[in-house]
């Protein structure tokens, strides 16, 4: 009996230290351990900070010239990834309590959502989602399950149903990130279970990828020891994945990763870091050694990149091969660093350039927030989601960045030509579609084979309104015909792409 009341006083000793060490530390420890202690109360116990305010957001966050930025939601807890509907519904996973919000599309343009709603309860620690055709798929701690989703009416309609199950949860990295790619595969990324360890489990520290009903399941790429963002390059599909790297070697080693995945793909971990051979497990697999891919990008120590997305609707400068990383921020620096959305800007040799994006998340011991996810809507609006005050941030192309077309008009209809359909949209409509469509277009290498003197093959788009109208162009981008690919584009894009190549002269 006596041993028996000796452990729970251990026990209780040990909660107490957990629990209130971080409250002293924030109130009363040196520079830099405020900060920490904060983010391993928001990481062990879900502690948040308050609701930025509209004056904080003004004074402390700043953003990239062409942009700006606003709260879009906020109170909704411990949230994580993102996904923007077709009809500009935002759905957001929130794994400690088991559900999908959908927060519903802002129609009256005050800057805020019009409702909310839980869309799915009762999953186990649901984290990445996507949309593929009629369904939306969710990655759980253990597992990936799919509804049939109506993105007309933010709608789910019949079964939940697992497609993929015993996905190991245990230990650390437990989330699970799904993306549904333009190959007809969906892929899946798996964190491990520690900080430096060779895995028991062969799926953890890995991305894998599935067939959309769960079959042909399969480890894509290994080495990756806590890959969260996953996006696809618009320019040439080449899929890329940010990678969380080790702790306890320091400050300012190792550097967190981004990687440009390949099949068959061997990244390191936990062998090696980046280029580096790990100094506890660097000695006792020579071949992998031999097999590692280096990152294409080395961020910061401990920065933490998780959600990553290339920007496909973008009409600022500067932008048009660039993709947005959210740097969630350190917890085992001396001095915190991170907090903050970067741009990644790929220049003509290669090279990749990081600049600030949306910076002030943290400024000395007072922290704002820590970035999760980013999704780009239809329009182009960025959403960046934040798990510390469980807020929603909303960057939105400035009155600079307007496409040089929305000035353009369409030309009237030709005598004796049949109606494509561009008549019936209002100056508005119009140009907003021409904007859009610019972008659709030179998001994808649609001008390797259309423009005219690039190739000697080229297939020069004209005469395009004596064949189709909007509706028919719109129609054949989903099922081309060969060698055309079939792009993974939104109806919203394939009408607005099918309006501006009818209005080129």
């Amino acid at each position: 009996m006596k041993m028996f009341k000796r452990l729970l006083f251990t026990v209780a000793v040990i909660l107490g230290l957990l629990i209130f060490t971080p409250l002293v530390l924030i109130q009363f420890g040196p520079a830099g351990w405020g900060t920490t202690s904060k983010v391993m109360l928001n990481m062990v116990f879900g502690y948040g900070g308050e609701a930025p305010s509209a004056s904080a957001i003004k004074q402390r966050l700043e953003v990239a010239d062409g942009f700006s930025v606003g709260l879009y939601a906020t109170g909704l807890g411990k949230i994580r990834f993102l996904k923007v509907t077709d009809s500009g519904d935002l759905l957001v996973s929130r794994p400690r309590s088991g559900e999908i919000l959908l927060l519903e599309r802002d129609r009256n343009g005050d800057g805020l959502p019009d409702g909310q709603r839980v869309l799915l309860a009762g999953l186990t620690r649901p984290h990445g989602l996507d949309i593929a055709g009629r369904w939306l798929y969710v990655a759980e701690s253990d597992g990936v399950g799919k509804i049939a989703f109506n993105s007309d009416d933010g709608a789910v309609s019949g079964d939940y149903q697992r497609i993929v199950s015993g996905l190991g949860d245990k230990g650390n990295h437990w989330t699970k990130t799904v993306r549904a790619s333009s190959d007809g595969w969906l892929y899946l990324s798996s964190g491990s279970t520690c900080n430096v360890c060779e895995e028991a489990d062969s799926q953890r520290a890995t991305i894998m990828r599935f067939r959309p009903d769960g079959s042909e399941f399969s480890i894509y790429a290994s080495g990756l020891r806590n890959s969260v963002g996953l996006d696809w390059a618009p320019w040439d599909n080449s899929l890329y994945a940010t990678d969380n790297g080790r702790d306890l070697l320091g400050d300012d080693i190792p550097p967190c990763e981004l990687n440009r995945i390949e099949e068959g793909g061997f990244y390191g971990w936990p062998y090696v870091n980046a280029s580096a051979l790990d100094p506890d497990l660097g000695e006792l697999n020579a071949s992998a050694v031999a097999k590692n891919i280096p990152p294409t990008h080395e961020f910061r120590a401990h920065n933490a990149p998780l959600g990553l997305r290339f920007l496909r609707r973008n009409t600022v400068a500067g932008f048009e091969r660039a993709a947005l990383v959210a740097l969630h921020g350190s917890w085992n620096r001396s001095v915190p660093d991170g907090y903050k959305v970067v741009s990644l800007h790929w220049q003509a040799d290669g090279r990749i350039v990081e600049k600030d994006f949306l910076s002030g998340f943290l400024q000395g011991d007072k922290l704002l927030g820590r970035p999760v996810d980013i999704a780009e809507g239809d329009n182009g609006d960025i959403f960046i989601s934040d798990d510390y005050s469980g807020s929603i941030y909303r960057v939105a192309i400035g009155e600079g960045g307007a496409s040089a077309l929305a000035s353009v008009a369409l030309a009237p209809p030709q005598p004796g030509r049949r109606d494509s359909g561009l008549a019936s949209y209002t100056g508005e409509q119009r140009r907003d579609l021409l904007a859009r469509g610019e972008i659709v277009y030179q998001s994808y290498p649609c001008s390797s084979c259309h423009m005219s003197g690039k190739t000697a093959s080229a297939i020069p788009l004209v005469g395009l309104d004596e064949r189709y109208t909007v509706a028919e162009l719109a129609a054949f981008f989903t099922a081309p015909t060969p060698p055309m690919p079939v792009f993974p584009l939104s109806a919203s894009d394939r009408e607005a792409l099918a309006v501006y190549l009818l209005a080129r002269p």
